[in-house]
């Protein structure tokens, strides 16, 4: 797969993202893959309804990755100006540990530099999460200090335990696109 395969999703894709996100962040027994939260979080991640409402809103996108089967991946972007959030970084779980996550992320990054010209990015995670903190770390992303309460009012699913918690990271962004005289 390559970066011609990521675009920017539909309305029409707002069914296959959500099932596809709630199967890589809480995958029925069996069906999980290298990570996901099922043992912390219970019910859906997202809905269809609120991927429709995301990509309704201005300065707010979910690349996809599509393959001959269908989108094997996703992740959301929302302008804020100089900073880029982003979230929903999700891979089938059969398609995890094949490098597409980190291919995702790195196009969400390369777009919030390039196009919407943003110098930070930052993304949300479950304290808990150790290895998804490690992922994140190991691509430049620090922890920003923030931490704050798992978000119930949401409507991203249940905690199952008592306490949890939301960490902030964050990553400075190069722009990549400089002219060939601007460059030293």
């Amino acid at each position: 797969m390559s970066a011609d395969d990521i675009a920017i999703a539909t309305a029409a894709d707002a069914d296959t993202i959500a099932q596809l996100v709630n199967a890589a962040y809480r995958p029925a027994p069996g069906g999980a893959g290298w990570t996901h939260e099922s043992a912390l979080v219970s019910g859906p991640r997202i809905t269809a309804a609120q991927v429709l409402s995301a990509l309704s809103q201005v300065g707010h996108l979910i690349l996809v990755a599509r393959t001959t089967t269908g989108i094997a991946a996703c992740v959301e972007i929302r302008n804020h100006g100089a900073c880029c959030l982003l979230g929903m970084l999700a891979v089938t779980p059969a398609g995890q540990c094949t490098g597409l996550g980190k291919r995702m992320l790195e196009q969400a990054e390369r777009h919030a530099a390039d196009v919407w010209h943003c110098s930070t990015v930052r993304i949300s995670v479950l304290s808990q999460r150790r290895e998804l903190l490690s992922f994140y770390r190991r691509r430049g992303y620090l922890p920003t200090g923030l931490v704050s309460p798992y978000p119930v009012a949401d409507g991203v699913g249940e905690p199952l335990l008592d306490g949890l918690t939301i960490d902030t990271l964050e990553k400075t962004l190069a722009r990549n696109r400089a002219a060939p005289e601007e460059q030293p």
